[in-house]
């Protein structure tokens, strides 16, 4: 069994966490922190889990979590960094859910994070957490930085077209929308329910701070910089992510039928446990992969136009954060990656 311990498990990412553990045949919860909530039974803030989780909420403790074989960390960007250094010192592999390691560059995360990075030597060792990219140096990693929602849905969306040099790298296009749950757990004024419902609107659109780590994976893919124009839209739902991908066919690609480009991406992602291409003419919806750990997406292209356009939708908090945790631990584990993920969607 894998001896697992959550820092930080009051949020929503948190809760999700604990709710696909708690089913987890490999795993063993040991520890779950709150200094907020410290002493509380987690099944009191969650009767969700009465029955699967008897632990309560404890303040973290290194020595306490120095026991286990990995921490999640489901804390806010910050915390991560300053913690981190010891427990790999005493041999804790590390899956963060937040920010702290997912841009390489310390003076690029602090321009989009506002503080300094409390522990750069680490950056390097860090693995970016997205599986369909990085599995094999996920693999022996010892810390993982697990990729932010928005970024998850954008890169799966562009990457057969770069690896496959079909398109204008330079000029791609993200309109993407997500669910409230997305902002976190925290009281806001802006996420009442009176504030978001019979409501759309758009923010971060000046730049928003998932805008470096969506270009330095797509960058990787490429084997150059890309230019991306990324904008996130706040809707009024619970879950669920949607981005709309647009990306200009180069001639290359503009030469290919959409049934030929449809099939790249039928085998880019064929092996792909965690990924769901649509036939042509399928239109993927964010309830379809509601509680699941799925990227499903779908390609079309307008009648005299060269822009293909990508749909892909996930759970945000699931494949975009606390599902693809689990699916980076079951890798660092050598368990099957769908070990404790094979949810189906919840209908209606």
């Amino acid at each position: 069994m894998i001896k697992v311990g959550i820092v930080g498990g009051t949020g929503y990412t948190g809760v999700e966490l604990l709710r696909l553990l708690a089913q987890h045949p490999d795993v063993k919860l040991e520890v779950i922190t709150s200094r907020s909530e410290a002493d509380v039974k987690v099944a009191d803030m969650y009767p969700n889990l009465r029955g699967h989780v008897d632990l309560c909420f404890s303040v973290p403790d290194v020595d306490v979590l120095a026991a286990c074989d990995l921490v999640f960390y489901a804390t806010p960007n910050g915390v991560a960094m300053k913690q981190v250094p010891e427990l790999l010192e005493k041999g804790v592999r590390i899956v963060d859910l937040a920010a702290d390691f997912r841009i390489k560059d310390a003076q690029l995360w602090s321009k989009w994070y506002g503080e300094t990075h409390a522990c750069p030597q680490v950056l390097n060792e860090a693995v970016y957490g997205l599986p369909e990219m990085f599995r094999e140096q996920i693999r022996a990693a010892r810390l993982v930085a697990n990729p932010g929602c928005y970024p998850t849905a954008v890169q799966l969306g562009f990457m057969p077209l770069l690896k496959n040099k079909l398109i204008d790298e330079t000029r791609l296009i993200a309109d993407a929308k997500s669910g409230v749950s997305g902002a976190g757990r925290s009281a806001k004024v802006a996420n009442l329910l009176c504030e978001v419902s019979e409501s759309f609107k758009a923010y971060g659109v000046s730049g928003h701070r998932h805008i470096p780590e969506i270009k330095q994976g797509l960058a990787i893919v490429q084997g150059s910089e890309v230019g991306l124009t990324f904008v996130p839209h706040l809707v009024p739902m619970i879950r669920g992510i949607e981005a709309t991908l647009y990306a200009e066919l180069n001639d290359r690609g503009a030469g290919m039928s959409l049934d030929e480009i449809h099939a790249i991406y039928s085998e880019a992602f064929a092996t792909e446990q965690f990924v769901d291409v649509l036939p042509l003419g399928g239109i993927p919806e964010t309830r379809s992969v509601k509680g699941t750990n799925t990227c499903r997406m779908a390609i079309f292209r307008q009648e005299g136009s060269n822009t293909l356009i990508v749909s892909s939708v996930i759970d945000n908090l699931v494949k975009g954060a606390a599902g693809q945790a689990v699916q980076n631990m079951n890798i660092m584990f050598g368990l099957p990656e769908s070990r404790g993920l094979d949810q189906i969607a919840v209908l209606p």
